[in-house]
């Protein structure tokens, strides 16, 4: 009751009109500006200081409290090599910029923990949203900022980037940091500004590849608003000169990283499996369905809920019909009209569903479109806003309660371990139980998800290919067991693909017969426990040992399905 009867107090009846920012909040020097200035500081910054302090705790307890998913280890493992230039060698193996793997080689060094790893991406995942805050205040009234700021600390798909070894924080710090220096240089006429604005998008595009669609997005209504404002010639020519460094940057990325995934099919492997849903496919798709069901899904990512994604999505399509049918000017020359604000929300979406059509990029409910969450925001803070209602604690309430149902029941799409089952105790039982019960020297059969993770949980170094091999197996010292791995990188257990695995392994080995040959199986299992139980059993898997719903070990008797064939 105490948070709604704040959320009332901060958010009051507003009219759907021209969006505008008083002038006392318009800050007229070329520092760079840390904490909102307001005539009265000490009632401007209490909320929204609480605000994120409060958001803080969440991401920490998720930080604190859960082992690393697959990616993650990776991600880890990747950027524990003896040097920085070997470091940047392994990055080109994934599908992303070299960025997260080259600062974590030296993050790496204050600790190992799932917390020490996960803190830099605390860190920025939280700025990023005090960021937006700032760039929405600039832009809108302060209503709409303590909207969104409020939503960009406790929808749950920024609470679990916020703590993930992952690049979508960076990615989404340094492209809010590109935008909000964006909207200084232009509000200030700061060429100073406009280098920052540069510098963070080059970052940007250095984190995600992703970032072409902001840089592209962003570089559009930059020049929209450069060309409606004479007697610029100090920012339009930082402006040019930053357009160009990224445009080199970009050659550069393709040249030397891009180029070489597509040899090796990296990208079409990827298209052509867990994300082919996200891709249009001609002739298959229809493209009405394809928009509106992939845009549904997008929302119901944001916000981990199917109802509440779509109540979202709702809300931002009327926030750009506002914002289109407002012709008014701003009361001051150097803010951005309606219709300018309408073309930044609105573009970033269009680019990437043009993407997907074109089979380049995904579009749809995956963490790959995380960046659209820094537009989807604001057009939903401005829509619930401006939203006409009879009672005025309706819309704070509904705000809390709409956030607090997202938390509470969490509905992500898949792939994705829930919560309950990625907790850290788990981890540390399933390594205990290999500690204590596989003999030493024991073979331990993991898929690739596994082995990335026993490689940082048990054996200490890598024991799964960071690029296809021309073997089928992978075999790796991991501490006083050998680890067999398959040399596929996106290869997994599943029912459909272990026997014939299992007698590769055999004929490729020749392991004997009475051979103790264990299982380790955690990540992402997607398919019907029993089902998968089942399967394991006809390869003498009769004691499963399971540690929640997504760690598996077991032994295997390689003879047992032998037996059972003759």
């Amino acid at each position: 009751m105490a948070l709604l009867c704040i959320a009332h107090r901060w958010l009051p009846e507003t009219k759907p009109c021209r969006i505008s920012a008083s002038h006392e909040y318009v800050m007229r020097s070329s520092a760079v500006e840390i904490l909102p200035e307001t005539r009265t500081p000490s009632r401007a910054l209490v909320l929204p200081l609480c605000l994120l302090a409060c958001g803080i705790v969440p991401r920490l307890i998720l930080a604190h409290e859960t082992f690393l998913n697959p990616d993650e280890a990776l991600h880890y493992l990747l950027s524990d090599q003896p040097s920085l230039a070997m470091a940047y060698q392994v990055s080109r193996t994934t599908a992303h910029p070299p960025l997260l793997v080259l600062v974590l080689h030296y993050w790496r060094l204050l600790g190992r923990s799932e917390l020490a790893l996960r803190t830099l991406a605390l860190l920025t995942g939280t700025a990023f949203c005090w960021i937006m805050f700032l760039w929405l205040r600039r832009v809108t009234d302060r209503s709409t900022a303590l909207v969104g700021l409020f939503l960009f600390l406790f929808v749950p798909s920024l609470i679990t980037l916020s703590a993930e070894v992952r690049q979508y924080s960076l990615l989404l710090f340094f492209a809010a940091s590109s935008l909000y220096f964006l909207e200084r240089a232009l509000q200030e006429d700061s060429p100073r500004m406009m280098l920052l604005s540069s510098c963070a998008l080059c970052l940007a595009l250095l984190s995600h590849y992703s970032s072409l669609i902001f840089a592209l997005a962003i570089g559009i209504y930059a020049l929209a608003r450069l060309l409606g404002v004479r007697d610029r010639g100090a920012v339009l020519g930082t402006w040019i000169a930053g357009q160009l460094s990224a445009v080199a940057l970009c050659a550069f990325l393709i040249l030397s990283h891009v180029s070489r995934l597509r040899r090796l099919g990296l990208p079409q492997d990827i298209a052509d499996t867990w994300l082919r849903a996200s891709i249009f496919h001609s002739g298959e798709d229809h493209l009405s369905s394809f928009i509106f069901g992939r845009t549904t899904r997008l929302f119901r990512y944001f916000f981990s809920h199917g109802t509440i994604g779509v109540i979202a999505l709702l809300l931002f399509v009327y926030a750009i019909v506002l914002l289109v049918r407002d012709r008014s000017q701003p009361e001051e020359f150097r803010k951005p009209t309606s219709r300018q604000i309408a073309i930044l929300l609105a573009l970033p979406f269009l680019i990437a569903l043009a993407t997907a059509l074109a089979g380049l990029y995904p579009y749809g409910g995956t963490r790959h479109d995380s960046l659209l969450i820094m537009f989807a925001i604001p057009g939903v803070s401005m829509g619930l806003v401006r939203l006409k209602t009879r009672w005025p604690w309706l819309k704070p309430a509904a705000l809390v309660a709409g956030l607090a149902i997202c938390n509470i029941f969490l509905y992500p799409p898949p792939p994705y371990i829930p919560r309950k089952n990625q907790n850290r105790k788990f981890m540390r039982d399933a390594i205990k139980f290999v500690r204590q019960s596989v003999p030493s020297g024991s073979v331990i059969y993991v898929d690739h998800p596994g082995g990335l993770l026993l490689s940082y949980y048990l054996c200490g170094s890598a024991v799964v290919p960071f690029e296809t091999q021309p073997q089928p197996f992978l075999t790796s010292r991991c501490g006083d067991y050998e680890a067999v791995t398959p040399s596929r990188r996106l290869w997994s257990f599943d029912p459909d693909t272990f026997p014939g695995t299992v007698q590769e392994m055999r004929r490729r080995h020749q392991l004997h017969p009475e051979a103790q040959v264990w299982m380790f199986q955690s990540g992402w299992i997607d398919w019907h426990e029993e089902l998968w139980i089942a399967q394991l059993r006809d390869y003498g898997c009769n004691d499963p040992q399971q540690f929640g719903s997504n760690i598996i070990v077991c032994r295997m008797m390689l003879d047992a399905q032998r037996s059972k064939s003759n």
